[in-house]
Formats: structure tokens, sequence, C-alpha cells
């Protein structure tokens, strides 16, 4: 990981838990080189965090929305320190 790269946290609600969601973005954050985890919250959210290119991250976050089964209402996003150390992306449980 190098220059150009970003962490970011994110929280999606919506149609997000019971859909795939979590397993979906393991998919595409491992396509685009994307690190990381996701998680499901027990309020119905599904929290990320997620290291990358900016664009990888954003091709992640489009690829997602176009699955038939989820829906995503609301997304909010914030900007973290890198986490060099990361080398993986992962499901928590």
């Amino acid at each position: 990981m190098g220059t150009g790269m970003i962490r970011e946290h994110m929280v999606f609600t919506g149609r997000v838990q019971g859909v795939g969601f979590r397993y979906q973005v393991k998919r595409l954050a491992q396509h685009y080189r994307v690190t990381g985890w996701v998680k499901n919250n027990s309020d119905g959210s599904v929290e990320a965090q997620m290291q990358g290119r900016e664009e990888s991250l954003d091709l992640v976050l489009q690829s997602v929305q176009q699955d038939a089964y989820i829906r995503i209402d609301q997304m909010v996003r914030e900007r973290m320190a890198l986490r060099m150390e990361e080398k993986s992306f992962s499901v928590r449980y």
C-alpha cells in the first residue's frame, strides 16, 4: 500500500442484512484489491472499513448497489487513518 491510498469507515442502512451483502462486499473488495472488514450490526445496519485506492473503494460501492437483492437507503462514509499492516478483507461476526 502506498501513495493514493485511503481508508474509510462506512455504515449502510436499508435492505443490507439477510441478502448476502457482506459476502458480496468481500468478493468485490478482493476483486478490486481493497482491504478491511465488514460486519452486521444489531440495529440492522452493516458496518465496514475499507482501504485502498479511492477509485477502487468507489467501484466496490457502485458494484454492490447493482445487486438485485441489496438496497442501500443510506451510506455514511468517514475518512480514517491508514492501517499499513492490513493485507486482506474479512467478514466479521
